[in-house]
């Protein structure tokens, strides 16, 4: 079993990137459209063969100095409207072909404006061939004789091409055509089509000037269109039996009840040379530029065409015709192909969909999504041009997005350096496409800027050329001397026996050293008649059996028509059982469509189901959080409630204490003046009972300050006043009331000076005595004192430091810790005598009378809680109340 050879590109044998250090600019040329009428107004003039000029057309804004603005643009060459498709085709697709014939890579795509020619430039009409039909006819035209037999060359499913012996290639070839004996008839063999006769004239006809003769060539084509950003196969073969129905011109189904399979979308692949291609994508070996235009023209036929207010035929989707050429160098002998030197190389023409705008055209539903996929994948294209283009002239290196749409990514290699890249930028002269020609133009001029990597040329295979003329002379000149004796060799031998005949015994030594030689020519002679005899043998065993299978034939002939009388017979049954399908098909389609109805709706009950489900557990969830807050509002209130019942209490109980303290005060004064008034009584009774005694009278005593009772003895039992003034006591002498001070009794002090104050040194400083000096008061140093005091310095408003004295009382809480509460404030504050009006010390003013008092009374009294709960360690807390202080009447 011989071993097939894939068909790889020769440039492409490593993955690498081209070594190739020569580049070419992309070739961009312009051509121009006809006006549609000779009154229309014209916004381009040809200049010159490279620049054409544009100018704003009347109702369009002007420059700022109020002149129409013209702009020239260069292009490689400049077609103007007179200029025929030949001339076209001469300057700008016959080089690519060129480059096909000798195995590199081509890319020539049309771009344009809706409505300006570009589909009328790669396609033409009768007479007017454009450049597609051009380069078929070229391209056959120069490998015409050079031709394999169909199907010697093969693809494979990976973008390769595979050589395949002779009779392989024969037994493919008889099986294709007994399995689609009447399809390949009726394809290959049909007239032309009408629209796409006589393309091209003879006059017109051309071929490339350098063709390796010592080459095999095939040719396969393939016809793919970009619609929507999806890739649809143009040529495949739709099978339409009694499931799959017709579709008429109106987009609906000529038969009804049956199921309509659309065609499937293909992908982008990457083959073993890193090179793209469609996946699944059918290629057809063509032998003439008729039967490849032929296959263009029945993709053609299926592509998206629409009708819009521009154009009639409006393309709808990107074309991409693609032409592969497999050529392969023939053996030493010039008789077989070599089977692993085959070269690939391919040419793409595109036709691109034109830009539009919706509102020009009009275009409503479908029409727009289709206008907006077209103008993003030429945005698409837009977008790698001009990264391509920094990337060579700034030197970065940005990632180009080829894969952003299908275009792009499928001709990703191109712009790599795989092959030359050349666009025909087609516009229209008229003025309302004036705004999107100018757009296409500044396309064009940055497309003129990007550099592809020159491809390398086709290896050499190393074989003496001229092999295929040689081999051929030789069988001619062979077939000459055999005709001579006996007859030709293949005249009368059947194909069949051909390959038999190639298996006789070999040919002596044919060479003549001498005149006189008598051995070699007798020993040729006997040679041949031995393999004429062998021939006349296998030629009468093959018509034996030619006639044995003739007869066999008849046999079976007259077989097949009683089989066929019994085949109509059943057919007929056959016509009414498909009746009886038909109507179980048209029910089944009834209860199908119920059945999804009903679907549908059970379908929209679960979904109501589970938004009522979702909503369900969404208030659950809601009525959760909002219990658990009440939960949690309960509780702060309940401790909340405990906090200010215990502060009312503490309040109550303070406030108690204060009630009791001012009503023994007021008993106190009371009593006091009751036993002032009582005194005064004494004295004076006992003046009047004095006076009443016979003799002069002794001066009256001098009176002293009466004594004040002691707290010990006012408190537990208080004096009852007498009826009537008692004499006044003799032995015990009366002592004036005075109040001791508390901070000369046994009382302790907690002196709080904070760690942060700062050493002012002054001359008078606070000293208490009897006091405990802490940094941070505690818990178990207030349990020992009565009285408290904090040192606290701050700044003053006209920048010095002053030094507050806060004292408060210390007293216990009912939770067990001590509670201090503040009752008065002094301030000591340092002046320098040169600053004038500056206010009075606090110390000025304890000393002196309490005038001034915005400086040295307190303003506020400030109500200071500071408790600490009974064994903590940490600080008390400070609930501060500001008070007014009054001032004494």
């Amino acid at each position: 079993m011989i071993r097939h050879a894939k068909g790889k590109r020769p440039h492409r044998l490593p993955p690498k990137k081209n070594s190739s250090n020569e580049k070419d600019p992309v070739g961009v040329y312009c051509r121009v459209r006809p006006l549609g009428a000779e009154n229309e107004e014209c916004c381009i003039d040809v200049i010159s063969t490279t620049t054409i000029q544009l100018h704003a057309p009347e109702g369009f804004k002007t420059n700022r100095n109020g002149e129409y603005k013209e702009t020239q643009y260069s292009f490689k060459k400049v077609f103007g409207v007179l200029v025929s498709q030949p001339e076209l085709f001469e300057s700008v697709a016959r080089p690519l072909v060129d480059d096909l014939i000798r195995g590199k890579n081509g890319l020539l795509f049309t771009y344009g404006v809706t409505g300006s020619g570009k589909t009328f430039t790669m396609t033409g009409s009768p007479g007017l061939g454009g450049l597609l039909p051009r380069s078929l006819d070229m391209i056959f035209n120069s490998i015409g004789p050079y031709q394999a037999k169909r199907y010697v060359f093969r693809t494979d499913d990976k973008n390769g091409i595979e050589v395949q012996n002779e009779v392989d290639a024969l037994l493919e070839r008889q099986r294709r055509d007994n399995s689609c004996v009447s399809k390949s008839a009726s394809s290959a063999r049909q007239k032309i089509d009408p629209e796409i006769a006589d393309m091209i004239t003879s006059e017109e006809a051309c071929k490339a000037d350098e063709v390796d003769e010592d080459s095999s060539y095939s040719v396969f084509v393939s016809y793919i269109e970009i619609y929507n950003n999806y890739i649809y196969d143009l040529l495949e073969e739709n099978q339409e039996d009694a499931i799959r129905p017709k579709w008429n011109g109106g987009g609906t189904p000529v038969r009804q009840n049956t199921d309509f399979m659309p065609p499937q979308s293909r992908i982008l692949r990457e083959d073993q040379n890193h090179n793209m291609y469609v996946a699944g994508c059918m290629e057809v070996e063509v032998k003439s530029a008729e039967e490849a235009f032929q296959v263009f023209w029945r993709g053609q036929k299926r592509r998206k065409v629409a009708n819009t207010r521009l154009n009639l035929e409006s393309s709808r989707s990107h074309g991409v015709f693609i032409i592969k050429l497999a050529q392969a160098p023939l053996d030493a002998d010039g008789d077989n192909i070599l089977q692993n030197q085959v070269a690939v190389s391919q040419l793409c023409l595109v036709d691109l969909a034109g830009s539009e705008r919706t509102g020009r055209t009009g275009a409503e539903g479908t029409r727009i999504r289709e206008a907006g996929n077209i103008n993003q994948s030429l945005l698409n294209l837009r977008t790698c041009i001009e990264i391509l283009r920094e990337n060579q002239m700034c030197g970065t290196n940005r990632m180009v997005p080829y894969r952003d749409s299908k275009v792009t990514h499928l001709f990703k290699n191109y712009f790599d350096g795989e092959g030359k890249v050349k666009m025909i930028v087609c516009v229209n002269p008229k003025a309302e496409d004036y705004e999107e020609t100018l757009l296409v133009m500044r396309f064009a001029e940055m497309t003129q800027e990007v550099e592809v990597a020159r491809p390398v040329d086709r290896p050499i295979c190393g074989f003496t050329p001229g092999r295929r003329h040689r081999n051929q002379a030789f069988k001619d000149e062979l077939s000459r001397k055999l005709e001579e004796r006996g007859g030709p060799v293949y005249r009368d031998v059947p194909v069949a026996l051909r390959p038999a005949v190639h298996s006789f015994p070999p040919l002596p030594t044919s060479e003549v050293t001498d005149a006189h030689d008598d051995i070699t020519l007798p020993r040729l002679i006997e040679a041949l008649q031995n393999r004429q005899r062998i021939r006349q043998t296998m030629l009468e065993d093959y018509n034996k059996a030619a006639n044995t299978m003739t007869s066999l034939l008849n046999e079976l002939d007259s077989n097949a028509n009683s089989k066929e009388n019994y085949i109509h017979e059943q057919n007929g049954k056959l016509l009414e059982r498909d009746n009886i399908i038909q109507n179980n098909k048209a029910e089944i389609v009834r209860l199908e469509k119920k059945t999804k109805m009903l679907e549908h709706k059970i379908d929209i009950l679960q979904k109501t189901t589970k938004i009522y489900e979702d909503d369900k557990r969404s208030l659950q969830h809601e009525l959760e959080t909002r219990e658990q807050r009440l939960q949690r509002e309960l509780s702060e209130k309940r401790r909340m409630e405990q906090r200010m019942h215990g502060a009312v209490t503490d309040t109550q109980h303070k406030w108690e204490k204060e009630c009791v303290r001012r009503v023994n005060a007021m008993q106190q004064q009371m009593q006091n003046k009751l036993w002032v008034k009582d005194e005064k009584l004494k004295q004076l009774k006992a003046i009047v009972t004095e006076s009443k005694t016979p003799g002069r009278p002794d001066p009256p005593p001098r009176q002293t300050q009466p004594k004040r009772p002691s707290r010990e003895e006012r408190l537990p039992t208080p004096a009852k006043r007498s009826a009537s003034p008692s004499p006044v006591p003799t032995s015990t002498p009366v002592r004036p009331l005075h109040r001791r001070s508390r901070s000369a009794g046994g009382e302790k002090w907690v002196d709080h000076k904070p760690a942060s104050s700062l050493d002012l040194g002054t001359v008078l400083q606070p000293v208490i005595p009897n006091a405990i000096q802490v940094s941070a008061p505690s818990e178990k140093v207030l349990s020992k004192c009565d009285r408290y005091v904090l040192t606290h310095q701050e700044i003053a408003s006209d920048g010095e430091i002053q030094t507050k004295l806060v004292k408060g009382e210390v007293m216990k809480t009912r939770g067990g810790g001590q509670a201090v509460q503040f009752t008065d404030i002094e301030i000591l504050k340092q002046q320098l005598t040169a600053a004038p009006g500056r206010k009075r010390k606090s110390s000025e003013g304890t000393s002196g009378d309490h005038q001034d008092g915005a400086v040295t009374d307190v303003e506020t009294r400030c109500s200071v809680a500071m408790e600490m709960r009974a064994g903590t360690t940490l600080g008390p807390s400070l609930e501060h109340h500001c008070i007014t202080k009054r001032r004494k009447p």
